[in-house]
């Protein structure tokens, strides 16, 4: 084997190869002599037919198969020869062998992995989180669990904000009926924005089995095209109304949450660990992202567009899939592949940096950070030993904790380098609470 490297541009690289032609008839030859021994050739029992007659049948096809594995080995040890790093797939094609019978040659094009160079992290400021858990949170934290766990008691009263109104209505708009504007047995929560404010305030002050015509200007800005900006008119009837009625923190209150002899200071406790364990996880999210940033602009990198592209494609494919859970057909809506090209090239830009930054700074996952990190997970399940052994019986359960611990090698070790300045996250801005 020949095999010559050729710079074509940037990160693009071409391997030109010649192979003996003899050595790869000296393999068609003997491919030929064993498909022989089982070959059906009619004329003749099953593997008595000679050589010569198995060649007019698979001849060709076993030159394929034995050029495709030249192909495929040759290049491969070219690469290896030459210690490159293949990013993607190699795109192959065979050259002209004119007047040289004798010789099989083809190139292969293929990019390589660039050499990464991690910037200056000393001068870098990076802005860390900081949320401190008091009882205020807990308190919070409670008021959101009771009033998930809403009851609604009927009453014959007006209703009111915060009662729940069941109704039907009919939209028309100049005395025409309108797709979606029309329900029955339709049940919302007066003052929580779920309809427009008109149809809200109409709504408002009815008691149940009374009608009225309410009203409704939807705005200009309106989702749908053909109503916005437009006056509607809405018949509605009100089939019931009823009266929000939030839990009493109490003994029953506790043990819906989960503890069994219902004490509410042991409810508590339990609260404050789960709150400190999210905030801590969305913290450590946070920060993590700021680092990743730093390193982002920290180290200047060419990416390998194959692996963009390889990227892309498993982007889009999320997407589908995504799009399906929801019950949309992908085919129906279309993913261009541009819509993924950022998210694709940080995504690959990030992988590369992380990787030489592991290496270079020797913060490979040791076993014990591992089995810390899924005991981590395992606090929240009533039997954490189940989830620690389920993780262990199989080396591929490890992989998404190893890559957890490896990030937070990395983010310990840039915090260490870079300038840390901390910042008060208010407690509701980070769980995205509005209570």
């Amino acid at each position: 084997m020949q095999a010559q490297l050729e710079t074509l541009s940037g990160l693009e690289r071409r391997l030109n190869i010649v192979l003996p032609m003899a050595d790869i008839d000296a393999q068609v030859v003997e491919r030929l002599k064993r498909v022989a021994r089982t070959a059906k050739i009619q004329g003749f029992r099953p593997g008595k037919a000679p050589v010569k007659v198995v060649e007019m049948s698979y001849g060709a096809q076993v030159r394929e198969e034995v050029l495709g594995e030249q192909v495929q080995q040759n290049f491969y040890r070219a690469v290896s020869e030459q210690k490159l790093r293949v990013a993607g797939y190699p795109r192959f094609e065979s050259v002209s062998n004119e007047g040289h019978a004798d010789l099989f040659k083809f190139a292969a094009t293929f990019e390589v992995y660039p050499e990464v160079k991690i910037g200056e992290l000393a001068d870098k400021e990076i802005e860390k989180p900081v949320t401190p858990v008091s009882d205020a949170e807990v308190g919070k934290t409670i008021e959101i669990l009771r009033k998930q766990r809403t009851r609604f008691n009927r009453v014959e009263r007006e209703a009111a904000d915060g009662d729940r109104v069941i109704i039907d209505f009919k939209g028309t708009v100049d005395g025409v009926a309108f797709d979606g504007g029309a329900s029955e047995n339709f049940p919302f929560v007066i003052g929580q924005g779920q309809m427009l404010a008109d149809f809200e305030n109409g709504v408002k002050g009815m008691k149940e089995d009374e009608t009225r015509d309410i009203n409704v200007a939807f705005p200009d800005e309106y989702h749908s095209k053909e109503l916005a900006g437009k006056q509607a008119v809405f018949a509605i009837t009100v089939k019931n109304v009823a009266e929000a009625q939030l839990p009493e923190i109490d003994g029953e209150f506790a043990k819906q949450l989960g503890v069994e002899d219902g004490d509410v200071e042991k409810m508590r406790v339990e609260i404050k660990k789960n709150i400190e364990r999210e905030v801590k996880r969305r913290l450590a999210a946070r920060t993590k992202e700021n680092v990743m940033q730093a390193l982002l602009d920290a180290t200047e990198i060419e990416l390998p567009k194959a692996l963009v592209e390889l990227e892309v494609g498993r982007l889009m494919e999320q997407g589908r899939q995504d799009l399906a859970q929801r019950g949309i057909n992908a085919k129906e809506m279309p993913l261009p592949a541009e819509l993924f090209a950022k998210q694709a090239e940080r995504r690959v830009a990030l992988g590369l940096i992380l990787a030489e930054v592991v290496k270079s700074n020797e913060l490979d996952a040791k076993p014990e950070q591992i089995e810390a990190m899924i005991k981590e997970f395992a606090e929240s399940y009533e039997q954490p030993e189940d989830v620690l052994k389920w993780y262990y019986e199989s080396p591929d359960r490890l992989e998404g904790p190893t890559s957890m611990v490896l990030e937070e090698n990395v983010v310990a070790f840039v915090l260490g380098k870079a300038k840390v300045a901390e910042k008060d996250v208010a407690f509701d801005e980070l769980m995205g609470n509005n209570a």
